[in-house]
């Protein structure tokens, strides 16, 4: 199995024979607004380029994996990017309609499609009203028999969903959001450093972050969490990859944890709020 994360969530998983496009932001610098709404420091985003391996990478996609619909994992050169190239959108069972709306050719995420088990792990996105706001959003959990099994956490803060899946799936490797995204009010709604240090702790196998250094309203860098992890005794189990890097896993638990299945993430005004939001 081959991570290459090119900027913040968008990541080229390549597992059982599938380029799957994961989360796929393809803006240029400064096309979308600043996320960061109290507090300064508010810039238009992406503050960064795609790496210059970018277009070999987007080149060999098969299909495109969202976990959920907003702008910085699924912006709108994203979209046109799915549809000009005919790509499946696999999604979990609340965002797949939203996504087949838009022209795409959107499917559910079920165990045994894509030849793997397949979980989808509800998470919250924040806490309080300001992460019901966020809409629902979800995790997914891979596993190909014949290579390591993945859990994709997503947006999310430490919750106890999330812990539970960490802890039922044991799985070989772990892709996180560590950029402790805040937009000035409300709180963290990714995990703080404080929560990826437990997540490190928690994790069976290997873990590696993203979603850093290239959004406005995610202060957290690459050296500030290494250095953390690294006084936690926790950075030789740790991958934090800079934009473009890719990453080989070949160790795998063998059998793979079954997933269960688990109702969708509730849909309802959440959706709606998040869709329009999402601005796609």
């Amino acid at each position: 199995m081959k991570i290459q994360v090119l900027r913040n969530a968008t990541t080229l998983l390549s597992v059982g024979g599938h380029r799957i496009l994961v989360d796929p932001m393809l803006s240029e610098p400064g096309a979308l607004p600043g996320f960061k709404v109290f507090g300064g420091g508010r810039r238009p985003n992406p503050l960064v380029p795609l790496p210059a391996t970018a277009a070999a990478a987007l080149a060999q996609a098969t299909a495109v994996l969202v976990t959920h619909e907003h702008p910085d994992h699924f912006d709108r050169p994203g979209l046109d990017f799915a549809r000009r190239r005919g790509l499946t959108v696999w999604a979990s069972p609340v965002d797949a309609p939203n996504l087949r709306r838009k022209g795409l050719d959107a499917r559910e995420l079920r165990d045994g499609v894509l030849g793997m088990a397949v979980e989808v792990v509800p998470s919250r996105h924040g806490r309080g009203l300001l992460g019901w706001l966020m809409g629902p959003v979800a995790g997914v959990y891979l596993a190909h028999p014949d290579e390591p099994s993945l859990y994709v956490v997503g947006d999310s803060v430490l919750t106890d969903a999330v812990l539970d899946a960490i802890d039922r799936l044991q799985p070989d490797v772990i892709l996180a959001p560590a950029g402790a995204a805040n937009m000035g009010l409300g709180g963290d709604i990714l995990f703080s450093l404080d929560e990826l240090v437990a997540l490190a702790r928690r994790a069976p196998g290997e873990i590696v972050f993203n979603h850093l250094e290239a959004l406005d309203h995610c202060p957290t860098t690459r050296a500030g969490l290494a250095a953390r992890l690294a006084a936690e005794g926790l950075l030789e189990r740790t991958r934090i990859p800079a934009d473009g890097e890719e990453l080989v896993f070949e160790t795998r638990k063998a059998p793979h944890r079954r997933p269960r299945s688990t109702a969708a993430p509730a849909g309802g005004a959440q959706k709606w709020i998040t869709a329009r939001f999402a601005g796609t």
